[in-house]
């Protein structure tokens, strides 16, 4: 790995899709939290959108009046070319990924700059790490996917339960995640899309698979656990099919500190029985529906892209993942919570990992890396002062 000098760019950070609904809340944070010296930009396809969303965040910094403003069309590839030869990391809320993703994360990993986004789309992680891994392990960039609350909360809360275990000995973890959020138009999107190609993403998961070199000498496995009732937790636990168990299982094999032997399970935790089995005949229902075109188009009209929950009702909403642990005679529960995790939480993660990536000393790694490998405590901190919480809820 040969990291590529990127102290002379003219900007540290760029965040492209600044108008849309997620970005919009990161470049709030950003006008907010980003340190005073920090050179950093908006990019967009829409100039008169950029200008009147600069002309709103000067209003919460009035420093945000000089920001520059970047236009690159999501299929221009030279443009995005430009964008990411001229920044030291770029942040990107455009999807659906699989969609509108690729040139940037070609365009980042050829530049060596760093590249961070919020996808939970398997597929689309699955086909960059065949298509641009060893290209970024070579120019020196950081791909990292899946920064939002897919996969944060989940793959920094693992992380940071893992330390609290003994060492060099077999460990097992299940997740339980609560929250009473509500999503955006862009986020449906991305889920219809997601669940419209099955055999697609089958495909790219096992030619990922035959592709990636495997820890020696350990094992790590994330299985799809049966339902179960937590007596730790006090919930049912439903399965959840979500990206974060492969981002675990692959933080899990790239770090040693996981064990030997590594086991994660990830579910649902609800309350009462009748709304575990309802949440499931839901999910079902909905991954059928995203089979049949017509079905999924009247899905997507539902809730247009730049739609999303009012300041109010993010306002109200939360998420808790509770961590049952295991490993060496040690048993504990620690637990990952805070404020709307969708937007204004998932934009604060966003935000902070970009700046974690510009300015915190981090582990020296490239290609594809996730969130807990690529920043790992150094992230964890910066969210526990932005008011994520971090916790022990029981050890014994």
């Amino acid at each position: 790995m040969q990291r590529q000098n990127t102290e002379r760019r003219a900007h540290d950070l760029v965040l492209y899709g600044a108008t849309g609904f997620a970005g919009a809340l990161t470049a709030a944070y950003l006008a907010e939290h980003a340190p005073r010296d920090c050179r950093w930009a908006l990019a967009g396809r829409n100039l008169s959108k950029l200008e009147r969303l600069r002309y709103r965040l000067a209003e919460i910094n009035p420093a945000c009046g000089d920001l520059p403003l970047l236009r690159a069309e999501s299929d221009d590839r030279d443009a995005l070319h430009a964008l990411a030869a001229d920044t030291r990391v770029l942040a990107t809320t455009v999807g659906p990924y699989l969609l509108h993703g690729e040139p940037l994360v070609a365009a980042c990993a050829a530049a060596g700059t760093d590249y961070v986004d919020l996808t939970g789309e398997p597929e689309f992680i699955d086909r960059m790490f065949l298509r641009h891994d060893a290209t970024a392990r070579t120019s020196g960039a950081r791909l990292i996917h899946a920064a939002g609350f897919d996969s944060v909360p989940h793959d920094l809360g693992v992380h940071y339960t893992v330390g609290l275990l003994p060492e060099g000995v077999p460990l097992r973890i299940d997740g339980f995640v609560r929250t009473n959020a509500t999503f955006s138009g862009g986020t449906l999107a991305s889920a219809l899309t997601v669940a419209s190609r099955p055999v697609a993403m089958a495909r790219a998961a096992r030619e990922r698979q035959r592709a990636e070199l495997r820890p020696a000498g350990r094992r790590i496995r994330a299985p799809f656990g049966p339902p179960l009732r937590s007596a730790e937790t006090g919930t049912w636990g439903v399965p959840l099919p979500t990206l974060d168990p492969q981002i675990i299982a692959r933080s899990a094999a790239a770090l040693d500190r996981y064990g030997p032997d590594f086991r994660y399970r990830h579910y649902a935790g609800v309350r009462r029985l009748p709304i575990a089995v309802g949440g499931a005949l839901g999910a079902g229902a909905l991954c059928a529906a995203a089979q049949v075109p017509p079905a999924r188009r009247w899905l997507s009209g539902r809730l247009e892209p730049g739609q999303g929950p009012s300041a109010e009702r993010r306002a109200r909403s939360w998420f808790k993942v509770r961590f049952v642990a295991s490993g060496g005679g040690k048993r504990l529960i620690t637990e990952v919570a805070g404020g709307d995790p969708g937007y204004d939480e998932t934009a604060k993660m966003l935000a902070e990992s970009a700046l974690s990536l510009a300015f915190d000393e981090l582990p020296r790694t490239a290609g594809q890396v996730t969130p807990a490998v690529a920043m790992g405590d150094a992230l964890t901190t910066r969210l526990q002062k932005a008011g994520i919480t971090f916790r022990v809820v029981r050890e014994a």
